[in-house]
């Protein structure tokens, strides 16, 4: 059979079982050169596959994941036979990440991508006070929290849900905007904006209540404001298993483990 994905370049983690598993399915499959390779696969758990695809941001090399790590809720089941043919079979989920321009305080700017969610995080025992606008429209006057974040549907089951904020289905075309422990407007459970809406947030007394801001792993310390939009130029392409879809999997979150 010939396959779309027959030169395989093999990616782990530092776990003993995802280095175990390398040497085993390069020894199978043989080791392509990543440049060359048709699709890339990932040994490891969620933390590796957002690090795999950053690295491969902007190439359109699809990945396809395989869970050696704790969570995996981006990965597929971990096996070692009929690769070709699980590849071959795979179902494409097209995500596109946040991009985050950050000013520090010495108004220099900080751009960076998220894949699931860019956050504002207070830097001191002082609640972070934050001034929200949608669209150059002031939306909130103050919110005083322990900060905030926007996730992308693919990021709404990871940090934006341990923060109560909504699930939100793969193709939605929607972002989540969920405040993380807020204390006033102290009910205020966030809202759900349209993935066009481009969000601007300044910080408030940012000398007396620093605030730093995060795209997934990168951080910038003491921002004045973060401007944060979708991408839709960048396509970043995993690859699932059939019935075990992103979509699929963030429908089973919503109902629970037995549905």
């Amino acid at each position: 059979m010939t396959s779309r994905f027959s030169r395989i370049a093999f990616i782990a983690s530092t776990s003993h079982a995802a280095r175990a598993a390398h040497r085993r399915l390069s020894a199978a499959y043989g080791k392509t050169p990543i440049e060359e390779a048709d699709v890339i696969v990932a040994l490891g758990g969620d933390g590796l596959m957002l690090r795999t695809l950053h690295r491969f941001m902007g190439t359109g090399k699809p990945i396809y994941g395989m869970n050696r790590g704790s969570v995996g809720f981006l990965m597929n089941e971990f096996r070692e036979d009929t690769l070709l043919e699980r590849l071959e079979a795979a179902e494409r989920s097209v995500v596109h990440p946040l991009l985050m321009v950050a000013t520090d305080k010495e108004g220099t700017r900080h751009e960076a991508r998220a894949i699931n969610e860019v956050s504002m995080l207070r830097q001191s025992y002082q609640v972070a006070k934050l001034r929200i606008s949608v669209d150059g429209r002031v939306r909130m006057e103050e919110l005083a929290a322990d900060g905030i974040l926007v996730a992308t549907p693919a990021g709404s089951t990871a940090y934006n849900l341990s923060a109560n904020g909504p699930i939100l289905p793969l193709n939605a075309p929607l972002l989540a905007l969920t405040p993380i422990s807020p204390f006033r407007p102290r009910h205020w459970r966030g809202a759900l904006l349209p993935e066009v809406a481009r969000i601007r947030i300044e910080v408030l007394e940012a000398q007396k209540r620093p605030v730093s801001a995060v795209a997934d792993h990168r951080e910038v310390r003491s921002v004045q404001e973060v401007e944060i939009a979708m991408d839709r130029s960048v396509d970043l392409v995993l690859l699932h298993d059939p019935g075990h879809s992103l979509d699929e999997r963030i429908l089973r979150e919503q109902f629970g483990p037995s549905s």
